[in-house]
């Protein structure tokens, strides 16, 4: 069921042909409503194959989606936090874009080498050497092997 575009960001935007919304009966607390209403819903969305992100974000997207990929790369995405539908498809496209926006991000910087400072060095091998002597103290007094 075709629903939505999906507005992601200023250069993201994904067709709602892309995004397919399956509507199941939620577990739960809720009583009757929930033997009865189909409340809880799935969303999925191709990544693999959608035309609307770039291969960078789709590497990270997948990275970052885990367990809830299928081995088609397919995403599914199931809300069921909320009693009404409309919540439920609201907060599925929310976590689908808080996801993709994840993914999208740029990544960081390359490190920079560093190197300590002489000072810090010599504080070190104070330390180092201080401590020698403390373990140096706990043998035997006399200093013979006896």
């Amino acid at each position: 069921m075709a629903s939505d575009a999906l507005y992601i960001d200023d250069r993201i935007t994904i067709a709602g042909w892309e995004l397919t919304e399956q509507f199941v009966l939620a577990g739960g607390p809720g009583g009757q409503n929930v033997n009865k209403v189909s409340t809880a819903v799935q969303l999925f969305f191709n990544i693999v194959n959608s035309p609307s992100l770039n291969d960078r974000v789709k590497t990270n997207a997948v990275k970052l989606a885990g367990r809830r990929l299928s081995k088609d790369g397919v995403l599914m995405i199931e809300a069921s936090r909320f009693r009404s539908q409309d919540r439920n498809r609201e907060d599925a496209r929310d976590r689908l874009k808080e996801l993709i926006l994840e993914a999208a991000k740029p990544p960081p910087p390359p490190r920079k080498k560093t190197r300590p400072t002489k000072g810090s060095v010599e504080r070190r091998l104070k330390e180092k050497s201080g401590r020698s002597e403390v373990k140096k103290m706990r043998g035997r007094p006399g200093g013979s092997g006896e």
